[in-house]
């Protein structure tokens, strides 16, 4: 009976956690010019930022961003334009427009931050340190996709985005791309924004690879899923050997390029190992 009554009481005690930090979520926004920026923001410490995939908001990384307030962090989620409250042009906008409006968020929450960018916005937090190098103590790749990949994974979101596409064509394109084998991917068939991909693929031959892929001179991290053909094992070490000592690499095995939603737990604590003495 004693025995129960403890595993129901540290049931219990952890769903209130959960709902204590579910409770403790902010909704705020900041202006950037033209645009405005609406995000979340949880917990206390030195600041994580998390930006999203390729058409896709914030909503995924809750368990991640729970993960990382355990860890003695506060963590930012802003939505790109086109999700939620945050509106702006859409249309002739670069990636150093997208930098802008997430510089902007780090500036109302403190004026420096650790930004971690989920596959596509890796790009994007690599914009940030090369043009923001004193809001960006370190930038982290997540999911970051090799120099070159199949047609056939640009092809899968394309689909995905797609209104006349098949649930079935969809999950086929989740299993090809995004999900190692054995990992649930039917709750990503909701949450795709067409628009906001859109957006986002025009904007990125508007930016000069060079004015943005070195990241500045920020530390980085490089972390990928073991099973994700986007990042195959050749090439494993290529941003390392580009970039030398600022670069560490960290695999996390069994998770294909939806890396933060498979493995959020794991996800937040590589970064949190990594972060911790960069900023505390």
């Amino acid at each position: 009976m004693t025995r129960r009554f403890s595993c129901l009481s540290l049931m219990g005690a952890m769903a209130f956690a959960q709902l204590a930090l579910a409770a403790n979520v902010e909704n705020k926004s900041v202006k950037n010019s033209d645009a405005t920026i609406g995000y979340s923001v949880r917990g206390a410490g030195p600041l994580v930022v998390l930006l999203a995939s390729t058409g896709r908001g914030t909503a995924e990384f809750d368990l991640l961003a729970d993960r990382l307030v355990e860890r003695g962090y506060r963590v930012a989620l802003p939505e790109p334009r086109g999700i939620g409250p945050s509106r702006g042009p859409m249309k002739d906008v670069t990636f150093h427009d997208f930098a802008k409006d997430f510089a902007a968020v780090i500036n109302a929450e403190g004026g420096s931050a650790i930004v971690a960018g989920h596959a596509y916005g890796q790009w994007i937090a690599r914009t940030m340190a090369a043009d923001y190098p004193e809001q960006v103590k370190g930038v982290v790749m997540v999911a970051g996709g090799a120099r070159k990949w199949p047609a056939e994974l640009s092809a899968a979101i394309t689909t995905l985005n797609s209104p006349a596409a098949t649930p079935q064509e969809k999950l086929a394109g989740l299993r090809l791309a995004f999900f190692a084998e054995g990992n649930d991917p039917t709750h990503w068939l909701q949450g795709w924004y067409p628009a906001v991909t859109e957006s986002q693929r025009a904007a990125r031959p508007l930016a000069r690879q060079d004015s943005w892929w070195a990241a500045g001179n920020a530390p980085i991290l490089d972390l990928q899923g073991g099973a994700d053909p986007f990042r195959p094992v050749s090439s494993r070490m290529e941003v390392k050997e580009e970039f030398g000592e600022r670069v560490t690499v960290k695999v996390i095995p069994n998770a294909s390029h939806a890396l933060p939603a498979e493995k959020p737990l794991e996800t937040a604590d590589a970064i949190a190992d990594w972060a911790d003495p960069l900023v505390k």
